[in-house]
């Protein structure tokens, strides 16, 4: 019996994708999800076409830690071994919104709850897991300026959404390739797949001329939700990834992340900051390399 999957924005695009290929692996599923009506939707819609019916919608949202500590303290308390974790969940807000934590909503959800959610759930990961992180390749682009990182970006700047989103996916490719070495010695990769760019919500821009010039222009031309899940569904169930991680999955193959990227100078002190932000909610023995 193939041991439990949990998949967040599970009922988005690529996520309803990704969970799709899982299950129909036959393997337990949990999708983490921000409405969990919708979910239920998109559950009976995969159990329709795989017929796994070990597929169970959870409600998970990423922009409170309470809520992701309450997720992930749901699933200690059940103690079942988890084997694969999928942080697919994304957001690009059009508008600077402030989460009750304090932080920009896009950076919580993008990457301290998938951090945190990670973290907490490390215990029940077995040897042979596999952590598959959905970045961006934005974040070539992204710079780390703490503390300001946390909240909407470089004071006195103003708001420019994808900056902030491109910083976010460059913390999340951090943590993969620190954590990649700090969960080495237990046999759980860790690994970062980039999807493209997608026809999505997500490349919205929320103005009418806008978009629909892209969707005219643009949506036809660039990748499907199937394909730009496929690099983490590889990741996730193909048996020629359990021999990588830290590396990065773009296009049709993987390869490792440049020099520039492996020796980051924000590397570790994101880590030590992050830790700071997530420690109320962590057992007091950190995870040390």
């Amino acid at each position: 019996m193939r041991k439990l999957a949990v998949i967040t924005g599970a009922d988005g695009g690529m996520g309803r994708e990704i969970t799709y290929a899982v299950a129909a692996q036959g393997i337990p599923v949990i999708m983490a999800c921000y409405r969990k009506e919708k979910g239920e939707k998109k559950r009976e819609e995969i159990v329709a076409r795989c017929g796994n019916r070990k597929i169970e919608v959870m409600e998970l949202d990423l922009s409170s830690l309470a809520s992701v500590n309450a997720f992930a303290e749901k699933l200690l308390q059940r103690n079942e071994p988890i084997e694969l974790l999928m942080n697919n969940a994304g957001v690009l807000d059009p508008k600077p919104i402030t989460t009750v934590d304090g932080l920009s909503h896009i950076v919580s959800v993008n990457y301290v709850g998938p951090y945190l959610l990670t973290r907490k759930l490390l215990p029940l990961m077995i040897e042979g897991g596999r952590i598959v992180n959905m970045i961006s390749c934005t974040y070539a682009i992204g710079k780390i300026h703490l503390p300001d990182f946390f909240t909407h970006g470089r004071k006195g700047k103003g708001f420019w959404r994808i900056p902030i989103y491109s910083n976010s996916k460059l913390a999340l490719t951090l943590f993969t390739l620190e954590l990649a070495e700090r969960v080495k010695s237990r046999g759980i990769t860790v690994n970062a797949a980039d999807p493209g760019i997608v026809s999505t919500d997500i490349i919205r821009m929320y103005n009418p001329i806008i978009d629909t010039l892209c969707d005219l222009f643009f949506r036809p031309i660039i990748r499907t939700p199937k394909q730009g899940a496929r690099n983490a569904i590889e990741l996730l169930i193909s048996k020629e990834a359990a021999q990588y991680s830290g590396t990065l999955h773009a296009g049709e193959c993987g390869k490792p992340f440049s020099q520039k990227f492996i020796d980051h100078p924000m590397r570790r002190i994101l880590w030590e900051e992050t830790e700071k932000i997530v420690t109320p909610y962590l057992e007091p023995k950190p995870l040390k390399k």
